[in-house]
């Protein structure tokens, strides 16, 4: 991805959130020199990679394969003794047929949540041992309701609704067509974006960049390091 472009989407993005009344924290838009500032006191930060996190999945094509989240806060799955936070959330933005790849998690569990705008779909398999798609029954909760749908269905969240991952279930999801962007909450257990997406295809978690201008706003992968 061109430097570029990612700063042109973190400008949409920020103008979607005014749009949708969504207050993001102060660290989100700290400029690259503002973090030559920053020493201990924001190791948390970058240990857990809050902040942003945009990715074309090394597809090329951000705006048919890719997704913009910004990670709120997070524990740490490799450091629990030093960031014993179990939980984790991200607010993210789907535009409409804008695709992210199938995959599931490891170890998380994860509520995905229609925060507003337009229509998330949905697709689920079950895992099997061997990491295929399973044509078996998925069962999950939605807001709190049971529910089985036959292997590849594809669900439809509209705004205020929500449902339950649990590791091992296979997703993919893009904004319904006609019904505008999308909204979408997660809220977790620790996210560990280097050790715990297993996806179906081939793809690439964090992108590439041309560096054709100067950064806007650092990514979650981009933040200079620490030395005491």
């Amino acid at each position: 991805m061109k430097r570029s472009e990612i700063n042109e989407i973190m400008k949409e993005a920020l103008d979607f959130f005014e749009q949708q009344n969504f207050r993001l924290p102060p660290f989100v838009q700290w400029t690259p020199d503002e973090w030559k500032t920053k020493g201990e006191e924001a190791r948390e930060i970058r240990d857990n990679m809050l902040g942003w996190d945009i990715t074309d999945y090394g597809q090329g094509d951000f705006r048919k394969i890719g997704l913009l989240l910004i990670t709120l806060r997070n524990g740490n799955q490799q450091c629990p003794e030093r960031y014993p936070k179990p939980y984790a959330e991200k607010i993210m933005i789907v535009r409409e047929e804008q695709v992210t790849p199938m995959h599931f998690h490891f170890y998380k569990m994860e509520d995905i949540i229609n925060r507003g705008g337009g229509n998330l779909v949905i697709k689920l398999y079950n895992s099997t041992e061997d990491g295929e798609l399973a044509d078996t029954d998925v069962r999950v909760s939605m807001d709190g309701v049971e529910h089985v749908f036959s292997a590849g269905t594809e669900i439809v969240l509209h705004p205020g609704k929500s449902i339950t991952m649990q590791p091992g279930l296979y997703h993919r999801f893009w904004g319904e067509k006609g019904s505008g962007t999308v909204m979408v909450g997660e809220v977790s257990q620790c996210n560990d974006d280097n050790n715990d997406n297993r996806f179906y295809d081939k793809v690439g978690r964090f992108p590439e960049i041309e560096e054709d201008e100067t950064p806007l706003y650092l990514l979650c992968s981009e933040y200079p390091a620490f030395h005491a």
